[in-house]
């Protein structure tokens, strides 16, 4: 008895140990098809994105069976090219689906390598395999973007915050001695524009920073990387020009500009004001950039900057916002004037006394600066205009947005300041003239 119970034990625990493995397996084949079906739901709503049906009725704890995908590996380049297909363009599909499932729901494919990756002949990008998946917390979806607005902005010390977000670092480690080490290297990296790193080179470089400190990359961040690492290996296969970070630009300028979650609108307030002034060749640039983006939609992009503008507790940017509108004002009316006068002929203005080197007494720095103002609000206005989805009923909506306190107030301090400033520039002019000249002084203006 002392000897067969050690045997009966031991075939209990083999028995044991081979029903284990076919619980795991069972729940493998299930857990990846709900994967899938979780997959599909999310991110097959893009014609260019297919996901393969799961066949329940065929699909036991052993096996799992899957809608058959007729297509050729991402990186078959020839098999890509016979089919008249750039494998570029498939990369950039699946750079964009990649973004979707990274910070929009934060459910990913964490192993797109090329087998998992194939195309079909009608040039869809078939995602398969979703056996390996991640998700990103809420809280680090945002504060990637957040992130990437940081490097854009160069503020070193707010991107060494974000890593208390990105779960990077525990929250009482003091990030001050990261600082100087994140400025050393972006500073060298940003010799030309952030959309011209590499990603492998954002990632080596940083690889050497976190060494030196008590960072900890939380498990989800190392499939993005993985992710990431891969479909840019792919694309370098094809150009050894590309970047990623270009490719993404649409999409993180698409989410600034429409997304109303309150870091990101603080974000977007970061990349646009800087000491007091707007930055309106960083709103035209996300413009252009966020109009590639085939979701892009004006009307989601006035609505929430206008209810961020009057939100009642929105005073301070109210007040940046009113003295930018003077200055726009002001540079519209102004560069009109100039260039009415300018298309009057020469001889009449002698017939009129006025001065024949312009209506206003300005530097030639000043008039540009007014000009290249009205010009690029002009341009804006031009890209709303030609957005796909721009339709002239979108500004019922925003009309109704204005008729709150808050816009009415806002309307009210800005024809006042208006006024105030068109006003001062007159008499500005008057005593110029009449300094210059004093016969000037009742010349026309």
């Amino acid at each position: 008895m002392s000897v067969a119970l050690p045997r009966m034990l031991l075939l209990w625990l083999m028995n044991l140990h081979e029903e284990c493995i076919k619980s795991s397996t069972m729940c493998r084949s299930l857990q990846e098809g709900q994967n899938a079906r979780r997959f599909k739901k999310l991110y097959a709503d893009k014609e260019d994105i297919l996901v393969p049906d799961i066949f329940w009725d065929y699909t036991s704890g052993k096996v799992l069976t899957m809608e058959w995908i007729t297509g050729v590996k991402l990186n078959e380049l020839d098999a890509l090219e016979r089919h008249g297909l750039k494998v570029l363009d498939l990369v950039s599909t699946g750079i964009q689906c990649s973004l979707r499932q990274l910070l929009e729901s934060g459910y990913f494919h964490a192993d797109p390598h090329p087998g998992n990756l194939l195309v079909t002949p009608e040039g869809r990008l078939a995602f398969i395999d979703f056996g390996m998946m991640s998700e990103t917390p809420e809280k680090a979806r945002y504060a990637i973007i957040g992130h990437i607005v940081h490097l854009v902005n160069r503020d070193y010390e707010a991107m060494a915050r974000d890593y208390h977000a990105l779960d990077f670092l525990s929250p009482e480690v003091d990030v001050s001695p990261i600082v100087p080490a994140l400025q050393n290297f972006f500073d060298d990296a940003l010799n030309a524009t952030v959309s011209d790193l590499n990603f492998k080179s954002i990632v080596d470089g940083l690889g050497t920073v976190f060494y030196q400190y008590p960072f900890t990359v939380p498990p989800y961040y190392a499939l993005i990387l993985k992710s990431l690492t891969v479909l840019e290996g792919l694309a370098l296969h094809a150009d050894p020009n590309f970047k990623v970070l270009a490719a993404s630009y649409p999409y993180f300028a698409k989410r600034l500009l429409t997304d109303p979650n309150p870091y990101l609108r603080d974000a977007l307030i970061e990349l646009l004001f800087k000491d007091g002034r707007f930055r309106w060749n960083r709103l035209e640039n996300l413009l252009v950039q966020g109009s590639k983006d085939r979701d892009f939609s004006t009307k989601d992009a006035l609505q929430p900057v206008l209810r961020l503008l009057l939100d009642p507790h929105g005073e301070e940017l109210r007040v940046l916002v009113i003295k930018e509108a003077v200055y726009v004002v002001e540079a519209i009316v102004l560069a009109s004037a100039i260039d009415t006068y300018n298309s009057i002929p020469y001889f009449m203005r002698v017939l009129l006394n006025s001065d024949t080197n312009g209506p206003f007494i300005m530097s030639n720095v000043e008039l540009k600066s007014l000009m290249d103002l009205r010009d690029q609000v002009f341009r804006i206005w031009g890209l709303l205009q030609t957005s796909k989805s721009f339709d002239p009923q979108l500004l019922q909506p925003v009309l109704q947005v204005l008729q709150q306190p808050e816009a009415r107030s806002l309307g009210v301090h800005l024809a006042g300041g208006v006024t105030h400033r068109l006003a001062a520039r007159m008499l500005q002019q008057l005593l110029l003239r009449t300094s210059k000249s004093p016969d000037l002084a009742f010349s026309p203006l």
